[in-house]
């Protein structure tokens, strides 16, 4: 079993309650607009996988990818920033999607959580909302979840105090 810590839109600021939440998750995946220092901190704590955001610069942008498929454990996971949700992927995105489906679709940007399983293409959507404090969203959130073989299981919704 792998335990995963995911969060996304940190936007250069990374809340101190982000290192007791995840302190039992094996790795960290970060779904884009990283900001300044974030991921330096993540990586020096735990095993980071991510992708660039639309405000992230240069420097992150060499570092991480665009797009990110990989597999954990049995479950085929595809990450990207801007990929949009079930019934209105990006139009980038959408014919990756419909051509070769992941088991887990993972984005950011909208700074709204959502889980939604897209039965379509059986794959589950999740973007885990913004944990940083830029921008319009009013509570910071994470999620944390196990990756057993070929299920995800255990999902929870991290609330972060304040704005």
């Amino acid at each position: 079993m792998t335990k995963i810590g995911l969060l996304s839109d940190t936007h250069s600021y990374l809340d101190d309650a982000v290192f007791t939440y995840f302190a039992n998750c094996d790795e960290i995946w970060h779904a884009g607009d990283f900001g300044d220092s974030v991921a330096d901190q993540l990586e020096a704590f735990k095993p980071l996988r991510g992708v660039y955001g639309n405000i992230d610069n240069q420097a992150i942008r060499l570092q991480f990818p665009e797009d990110l498929r990989f597999t954990c454990e049995d479950v085929e996971v595809f990450m990207t920033h801007i990929g949009g949700y079930p019934g209105k992927y990006a139009p980038r995105i959408k014919a990756e999607l419909l051509k070769n489906p992941p088991k887990l679709f993972i984005t950011g940007h909208s700074h709204i959580l959502k889980v939604i399983f897209d039965p379509k293409i059986q794959c589950l959507h999740l973007n885990p909302g913004a944990a940083g404090k830029h921008g319009w969203h009013k509570v910071r959130t994470l999620m944390r979840f196990d990756i057993n073989g070929d299920k995800i299981e255990n999902l929870e919704v991290i609330e972060l105090k304040g704005r």
